[in-house]
């Protein structure tokens, strides 16, 4: 374990000219990050499951000055709305849509981490006249492991049932490479949201996706990757906890216009352990490179 100084969201955030608000999306209250302005094109940071905006915080500066940049909080996590049906794939695409519609955007580039990347996938396949460029990071969907969907519901379930703060650190430290990334500030930020009232419930509608049935219903194809039209980059990384690096290769290769970008000594967030090196190959593809 690396030995590190007291990092917190603020000190990511210093020198960010940046807002946090809500935005109403059709039938849902999404809270969101935001940096740039409206003269760039609209760039949306969608995070992990039982995560929030906070997974980008070290990426908002770079990306602000290129691109109207937004981190939200998907339904049934963060300090958006919290329905109360299980949540599927559909569900975060029509609250996508309705934050695109809120913000007065045809189209906008896409870049999602495990479940954002999930929801990114099916946007880009089955909405890509709303879609510039993707980016899927260590994306989710295209696996059903039951240890790793084991592993992952009850880690969050428990610290859902008691957000201590161990429990809450047992879940975030799935995510990293190296546990020392898993700072106090870090761990009281996803504390306060898993403290809020209903949360338990909460949880469980966004755990939905760990149920095979669900997922199964839910994944993405061979085919749906083959279809996608999009200038596509799948970042992964080497100590990904959800599958292996061949995994993220494979999906590339079934993207007509995919390609693959590998990062070392990061687990499930590259953008946050490795954040410059995420930044640069985030921002060349992005950017057209």
């Amino acid at each position: 374990m690396t030995q590190r100084g007291y990092d917190s969201v603020w000190s990511d955030l210093q020198q960010v000219e940046f807002s946090q608000g809500f935005l109403q999306a059709g039938p849902y209250r999404t809270r969101y990050l935001h940096t740039g302005d409206d003269s760039k094109p609209l760039l949306l940071l969608l995070h992990g499951i039982t995560g929030h905006a906070e997974a980008y915080v070290r990426n908002l500066r770079a990306h602000g000055e290129h691109f109207n940049t937004y981190a939200i909080d998907f339904i049934g996590h963060g300090y958006s709305s919290k329905p109360d049906h299980p949540l599927e794939i559909r569900h975060y695409l029509d609250q996508i849509q309705h934050v695109l519609d809120a913000l007065g955007a045809e189209r906008a580039y896409f870049s999602g981490e495990s479940l954002g990347g999930w929801v990114t996938a099916r946007m880009a396949q089955q909405h890509p006249d709303r879609v510039e460029r993707i980016v899927l990071n260590t994306m989710g969907g295209t696996m059903a492991n039951p240890k790793v969907m084991e592993r992952l519901y009850t880690l969050s379930m428990e610290a859902a049932e008691d957000p201590s703060w161990e429990r809450v650190r047992a879940r975030l430290e799935w995510l990293m490479a190296d546990p020392a990334m898993v700072t106090d500030d870090l761990i009281r930020t996803r504390q306060a949201i898993f403290e809020q009232p209903g949360w338990k419930t909460a949880c469980e509608m966004n755990m939905a996706l760990q149920s095979l049935e669900i997922r199964r219903r839910n994944m993405i194809s061979d085919d749906d990757l083959r279809s996608i039209a999009a200038e596509a980059l799948v970042i992964w990384t080497t100590r990904d906890p959800s599958g292996p690096v061949d995994e993220g290769r494979r999906i590339a290769e079934l993207i007509p216009k995919g390609r693959l970008a590998v990062i070392e000594n990061a687990g499930h967030w590259p953008q946050y352990e490795q954040t410059a090196e995420f930044n640069r190959i985030h921002l060349d593809f992005l950017l057209g490179g």
